[in-house]
């Protein structure tokens, strides 16, 4: 979370669990008085969320009733959204990739009224060769010029945040503002979350009615969206100047009040060990999260003093304080998730490189410096590509090297690359992760979820949750993953170091390796539809089997799939509840019960809140379902027995397994 220190504060936040998307609703749906949208992955969680809750006659803090509107496309929801402005309402869009730079137009319109909405990004990399719908940045880049402040969330807890601050910073400036996220991998990871209480927001915000200039007041008849000559439109252009130099004192004065209210701390930028640092990594969102964990290692590991800056505020960019973080370093790396090879540098880097100059010939009020530290530049996680702590440590020791790479790229086989030579498990100490193999559709990633929630709300531990999957979905392979801890999870990079596997599809072991990164002692749960050990054992390919001996691997099995053919009466319910029985063979092969000394009755309790919680609203008998799924994946699993596993170990290696 955004804040290392928990201060007595007035309003410290409400415990849960959440991913990027939901933390946006909660405070949107509580302060806004409509949506106009045309969502598009991976922002669909957020406009389906305000939806439900305009559909369930959801009232915001001042008890007007919230109205939602979707039109044709993400250009006609823009515009409804700066009419809805215009008109002196309080509005959100939520959108991604394409959809932000179909709105590109309007973008222009909206920040030339001077009418401060808040948009948020799930932000997507754009189609160019190929499609994808994962997370990049060159859809922002993109409309970087518009005239709007742009500020990044790196996780959960500071997208709902940083949806607050720019809602005020907005209205304070009369500028609109896009509040970012990673698709994907922060919309869709659930994480522990202080969520903003509503008489905080209430009191922060303000009411929309005394704060918003109603521009269609017949009371006070005003033009605006006018033409203009060659006598009128360079005034009018340059003339906006006057709100743009408001920006930075209101952003500053919301996050300052901000960490008042509610001791999270925001800036422009955020330091992490930069005090002393003699080489740096500068990132955007999520990335910045794992850089910090990796730059722990790094230091207590290889003894190099190397910090992070993590990007807050975009726009205004804070190129002053650029400078002052970074002058000290030999050498700076700017990681991006994005690339623009015509263009001297990526977007990110070319601002650095602009302060820098500034500041080295004394111009634009930036401090005076002698000389600058050598600026590196990176593509790294376009389209959701993994980047994990080993790129980080791999990017400084580039830094290092003599014969350094000026633009490089990370997690690819390409002539730029820079390439791992060390893949460190920095999660916090006594993390406990699961990676599960999967197929769309099975329900498997909301069983996830429901683990993590149990986990965050019931047991008390943080948590991290998220799935990996293509464009296709539904029928395809997927991947999802889960990191249990006593701390923080920082880590934003697929897991390659577990402790437990879920097999719900076991023709995984055809397609990949799903034991690999399982540590000693680890286990293994398989959907099994065999009657005997025996038989789900020989289900195994012998690479797996040589695999689970030489590492003491636990195996455990059930027909989920069974389970749930006896215990689901609707027939469109069927596939998705056999991923729901993990939930009972988690709390039972897991130590958390042991470890938190909590009874059955205790634990079933909280499964059921939690169960309640994703499933209620379509009533009990869908819950009672789902918890006697549960109930018998706690009492029912089975595990193959070690006899079994080690038996005629040294006639199956002779046959070649």
């Amino acid at each position: 979370m955004a804040n290392a220190e928990k201060p007595k504060v007035p309003f410290p936040g409400i415990p849960g669990t959440s991913d990027g998307a939901g933390t946006v609703v909660w405070v949107e749906t509580n302060i806004c008085q409509g949506a106009c949208a045309y969502p598009i992955t991976s922002s669909t969680t957020m406009g389906g969320g305000f939806q439900s809750a305009v559909s369930n006659g959801y009232k915001n803090l001042w008890g007007e009733t919230l109205a939602f509107i979707e039109p044709e496309s993400e250009h006609s929801s823009a515009s409804s959204c700066e009419g809805f402005a215009v008109a002196g309402g309080r509005v959100t869009n939520f959108t991604s990739g394409q959809g932000l730079i179909l709105m590109k137009e309007v973008l222009y319109t909206i920040s030339g009224k001077r009418l401060p909405v808040v948009f948020h990004i799930g932000a997507r990399a754009l189609t160019s060769q190929g499609l994808n719908v994962h997370a990049g940045h060159d859809d922002v880049m993109g409309v970087a010029d518009t005239g709007w402040g742009i500020v990044f969330a790196k996780n959960a807890q500071e997208s709902g945040d940083l949806a607050l601050i720019a809602r005020r910073a907005a209205e304070a400036s009369e500028t609109p503002f896009l509040n970012v996220q990673d698709g994907f991998l922060t919309t869709h990871t659930v994480e522990n979350v202080l969520y903003p209480e509503k008489e905080m927001m209430k009191n922060y915000v303000g009411d929309a009615k005394l704060k918003i200039r109603n521009l269609m007041d017949v009371k006070n008849p005003i033009m605006s969206g006018v033409v203009q000559n060659q006598d009128s439109y360079m005034k009018g252009k340059i003339a906006q100047r006057y709100f743009y130099q408001r920006v930075p004192n209101a952003l500053k004065e919301a996050f300052d009040e901000f960490y008042a209210l509610t001791g999270r701390k925001y800036d422009f930028l955020e330091l992490y060990k930069m005090a002393d640092a003699e080489y740096a990594l500068v990132s955007i969102a999520g990335m910045s999260e794992t850089a910090m964990a990796a730059v722990d290692w790094i230091r207590e590991k290889k003894g190099v003093k190397v910090g992070v800056v993590n990007v807050w505020s975009y726009r205004p960019f804070p190129g002053a304080e650029m400078v002052n973080a970074l002058k000290n370093c030999k050498a700076v790396s700017v990681l991006e998730r994005m690339d623009d090879p015509l263009a001297p540098s990526n977007p990110l880097t070319r601002d650095i490189k602009a302060a820098f100059s500034d500041a080295l010939t004394g111009v634009n009020h930036m401090p005076k410096i002698a000389g600058i530290p050598k600026i590196y530049s990176a593509a790294a996680g376009l389209g959701s590509r993994d980047v994990r702590a080993g790129h980080f440590w791999a990017t400084v020791q580039n830094m290092m090297a003599p014969n350094a790479k000026q633009f490089f790229c990370l997690g690819i086989k390409h002539p730029l690359a820079v390439d791992m030579t060390e893949d460190p498990d920095v999660r916090p100490p006594g993390a406990f992760s699961m990676r599960g193999h999967s197929v769309g559709g099975f329900g498997s990633v909301t069983t996830n979820k429901v683990i993590a929630t149990i986990a965050g709300e019931v047991f008390g531990l943080d948590v991290q949750a998220y799935p990996k999957y293509g464009s296709e979905k539904k029928g395809l392979p997927t991947t999802y993953y889960l990191t249990i801890a006593k701390e923080h999870v920082r880590t934003h990079c697929e897991l390659e170091h577990i402790e437990l596997v879920v097999l719900n599809d076991i023709n995984a072991f055809n397609n990949q390796n799903p034991v690999d990164g399982l540590t000693n002692g680890g286990a293994i749960f398989m959907q099994a539809d065999r009657d005997t050990p025996e038989k789900v054992w020989e289900s195994i390919p012998a690479y797996a089997k040589r695999h689970i001996r030489e590492k003491n691997i636990r195996v455990y099995y059930m027909d989920m799939v069974g389970v749930a053919r006896e215990v689901c009466s609707s027939p469109d319910l069927l596939m998705r509840m056999q991923g729901v029985v993990l939930v009972g063979v988690f709390m039972k092969v897991t130590p958390y019960q042991k470890v938190l000394n909590l009874t059955d009755e205790q634990i079933f309790a909280g499964i059921e809140k939690v169960v309640r919680k994703y499933w209620g609203k379509r009533g009990d008998k869908v819950v009672n379902e789902n918890m006697a799924a549960i109930t018998r994946g706690f009492k029912e699993f089975k595990e193959i027995p070690q006899a079994i596993i080690k038996a005629a170990a040294a006639p199956q290696a002779a046959a070649g397994e």
